[in-house]
């Protein structure tokens, strides 16, 4: 594995991965949010309030659950997640929900429609490419997903 615990040079695999076990999270929490915002018919800002605080929650049980795996008590295993996921997912969360609210008519589309569910897609793959580098740059400094692989 590409992985790297302390500062140093780390390469783009090891962060893919890292950002493809945040997006997980996010995505899952987005999706959510979004469904339920859109279904209910509420405003563009309560289903993004909503998307986001989802995809904080899922991407932090993400991570607690497997640092939980590695043996570590449930107080430290929150402590990690905060710190290994805070800054990655408000990232991409900020990329995302900026994308669909830029689509004209995205948010308004309704879950029923491709068009919803091609600029989810759309968003989160670009907040994939924008967080990418992000994690990558915090991970060779030892920050960010770097701190779940110190404390396995």
């Amino acid at each position: 594995m590409d992985h790297q615990h302390a500062h140093g040079r780390v390469g783009w695999p090891a962060a893919a991965q890292a950002t493809l076990h945040c997006l997980t999270g996010c995505a899952i929490g987005e999706v959510l949010g979004m469904v339920i915002g859109t279904a209910l018919g509420w405003s563009a800002l309560a289903t993004v309030v909503l998307a986001v605080g989802l995809a904080f929650v899922f991407g932090y049980a993400l991570t607690v659950r497997g640092v939980l795996r590695a043996g570590l008590p449930f107080r430290a295993a929150v402590r990690v997640a905060l710190a290994a996921d805070t800054f990655s997912i408000a990232v991409m969360e900020l990329v995302d929900n900026g994308v669909m609210v830029a689509v004209p008519g995205a948010m308004d589309a309704g879950v029923t429609s491709g068009f919803f569910w091609g600029s989810l897609a759309v968003a989160l793959a670009v907040a994939f490419v924008v967080a990418l580098p992000v994690n990558r740059w915090l991970m060779s400094r030892g920050r960010g997903h770097a701190v779940v692989h110190a404390a396995h």
